[in-house]
C-alpha cells in the first residue's frame, strides 16, 4: 500500500492567483456558462417544449382547485367507509405508515453503508496503490453500474425477478446507495491528510494500523456526516416505493388519491414532511458536531 502525500509545488499557490490566471479562469467559467445555456436551448428545442401546454383546461383547473382547496383543510378522519371500517384511525395509520418508511430507510442505509465502506476501501487509489490499479478500476467500474440505476428502476427489475417481499425494497435502496457511498468514502479517503499514516509509517507501523490509526479516524466524521445527508435521501426513496405496494407512506398516499380523497393526502403528506423536517433537523445538528 502507498500513503505517499501528494504536495503541491511551493508557490503554485501565487501562480493560480495571478491576474493572468484569473482571466483564464472567467474566461473558462464564460464558456462553461454559454456551453450549459447553449445545451439547455438546444434540449428545450428538441422537446419542443411550450409554455402553454403547462396551462390546464377547465377540467384540470377544477380538480388542481379541489386539491391544493384541501391542503388547509387535510382530513383527520378517514374520507372511506373501508378505511373506517379497518377500526384504525386515520392519525395513526399514518403514524404506522411512517414508522414502516424509517424501517426501510434504516435497513437499506445499513446494508449500502457496509457495501459503500468495502467498496470504498477496495477503490481507493491511495490505499490500494498502482500494483492492484485493475481492482480499483474493477471496483469503480461496479460502484458507476450500482449508482448509475435508479432505485425505482431497481425496484422494477427486483420485482419482476424475485417478486413482493420487504427485502426487494430493501435490495432497491441498498443497492444504488452502495454506488453513491463507495464514490464518496473512496474521494473522502484519498482526500485525507496521510501525515499522520506517514508518521507511524516511519515508526514501522504495518499498512493496516497506518489506515486504522492515520487515515481513518479523520476521514469517519465527513464520511458519517455524508451518511446522515444520505439518510434524509433513502427517506424520499422508501416513501416513494410504497407505490409499489409496499406498507410505506408512499403506498397510502397513491391509494387516497386514486381515490380522490385529497383531504387523506394531504394529511400523508403533511406526515411525510415533518419526518423529514425532524430528520433533516436532527442529521444537521448531528453533522455540525462531527464536521467542527
Amino acid at each position: 500500500m502507498s500513503f505517499e502525500r501528494r504536495l503541491e509545488p511551493r508557490g503554485g499557490s501565487a501562480r493560480r492567483d495571478g491576474p493572468g490566471s484569473r482571466l483564464g479562469s472567467f474566461a473558462t467559467g464564460g464558456l462553461i456558462l454559454a456551453a450549459l445555456v447553449l445545451a439547455a436551448l438546444w434540449s428545450a428545442w428538441r422537446l419542443q417544449l411550450d409554455p402553454a401546454d403547462l396551462l390546464p383546461d377547465r377540467g384540470g383547473l377544477r380538480l388542481a382547485g379541489e386539491f391544493f382547496g384541501r391542503a388547509l383543510r387535510p382530513a383527520l378522519h378517514f374520507q372511506s367507509d373501508w378505511g373506517a371500517a379497518g377500526g384504525d384511525s386515520l392519525l395513526r395509520q399514518a403514524l404506522r405508515a411512517a414508522g414502516a418508511t424509517v424501517v426501510f430507510a434504516a435497513t437499506a442505509l445499513s446494508v449500502a453503508v457496509v457495501g459503500g465502506f468495502v467498496l470504498g476501501f477496495l477503490g481507493s487509489t491511495r490505499l490500494m496503490g498502482r500494483r492492484l490499479a485493475p481492482v480499483v478500476a474493477v471496483v469503480r467500474v461496479l460502484a458507476n453500474v450500482l449508482r448509475s440505476v435508479h432505485e425505482l428502476i431497481w425496484a422494477v427489475l427486483l420485482l419482476a425477478a424475485l417478486g413482493h417481499g420487504p427485502g426487494v425494497a430493501v435490495a432497491a435502496i441498498a443497492l444504488p446507495y452502495t454506488g453513491v457511498l463507495a464514490k464518496i468514502f473512496g474521494e473522502l479517503i484519498d482526500e485525507t491528510p496521510t501525515d499522520a499514516a506517514d508518521a507511524l509509517g516511519l515508526a514501522g507501523a504495518p499498512p493496516a494500523a497506518r489506515f486504522a490509526v492515520g487515515i481513518l479516524p479523520r476521514a469517519l466524521p465527513d464520511m458519517l456526516a455524508y451518511t446522515f445527508y444520505r439518510f434524509e435521501c433513502a427517506l424520499r426513496s422508501s416513501a416513494v416505493l410504497g407505490f409499489f405496494g409496499f406498507p410505506t407512506l408512499g403506498y397510502h398516499l397513491a391509494a387516497s388519491f386514486e381515490n380522490l380523497y385529497y383531504g387523506e393526502v394531504w394529511t400523508y403528506l403533511y406526515v411525510l414532511l415533518v419526518l423529514v423536517l425532524v430528520v433533516d433537523w436532527w442529521s444537521g445538528r448531528l453533522r455540525r458536531e462531527l464536521v467542527s
